[in-house]
Formats: structure tokens, C-alpha cells, sequence
């Protein structure tokens, strides 16, 4: 069975880059626009990874994490945040809301999936 990530993030071509690099190494992917979408997706179906962007309208993603950390299903759901956003604090506070890792972009396609096999394992 295949792995499921959930993709957050509010630019379309930044979404179908990482979703066909996924894809390509048989993850199945579900895709939301923002914070708001996302949780509105987390309605009980497995995700084994969530990959989610800083800055988004709607809900960003440290508050989207936090919010799904409360979640009992998603609770121990890795996340990596797929960011712009390179300061310390940022990165902080998303370690704080329960973020394993912090890539920034621009990213390799590899880079990234190395660090969803290594948090998948």
C-alpha cells in the first residue's frame, strides 16, 4: 500500500511539482490551497506525512500545524515545512508547533524526498 502525503500550499505550480516528484516515487498525494483547506481534508483517512508552507492566506502553516497536533488521528503525523523562510525564529516556532523538518525553497526534488523517506521509515 502507498504511502499518503498531504500537500499545503496556496501556489499551484509550487503543489504540482512536489506532488509529481511524489508521484514518481509512488506516494499518493492529496493536495489543499491552505491551513483551513488542509484540516478541512483530515477527516479521518490516513496521511503518513504532511508537507506544508509558511505563509499562506487563510491559515498559515505553523497555525495549521498546531491545529492538526490536536487532532488524536494526526497527533504523530510527521511534517515538514517546504518554506521561503529561512530565520531562526520561523524555524523555531515551527519546530515548536511539531514540525521534524524545514526545507526551504528553492529545493532540489531529491533533497526533498530524502527527507520524506527518511521521516517514513
Amino acid at each position: 500500500m502507498n504511502k499518503t502525503i498531504l500537500i499545503v500550499d496556496d501556489s499551484t505550480s509550487m503543489r504540482q511539482v512536489v506532488s509529481m516528484a511524489l508521484k514518481g516515487n509512488s506516494y499518493d498525494v492529496i493536495e489543499a490551497v491552505d491551513g483551513k483547506d488542509a484540516l478541512a481534508k483530515l477527516d479521518g483517512r490516513k496521511i503518513h506525512l504532511v508537507i506544508s508552507d509558511v505563509n499562506m492566506p487563510n491559515m498559515d502553516g505553523i497555525t495549521f500545524v498546531r491545529e492538526m497536533k490536536k487532532l488524536p488521528a494526526y497527533k504523530f503525523v510527521p511534517v515538514v515545512m517546504l518554506t521561503t523562510e529561512g530565520a531562526e525564529e520561523k524555524k523555531k516556532a515551527g519546530q515548536e508547533a511539531g514540525a521534524k523538518a524545514w526545507v526551504v525553497k528553492p529545493f532540489q526534488p531529491q533533497q526533498m524526498l530524502a527527507v520524506v523517506s527518511k521521516l517514513l521509515m
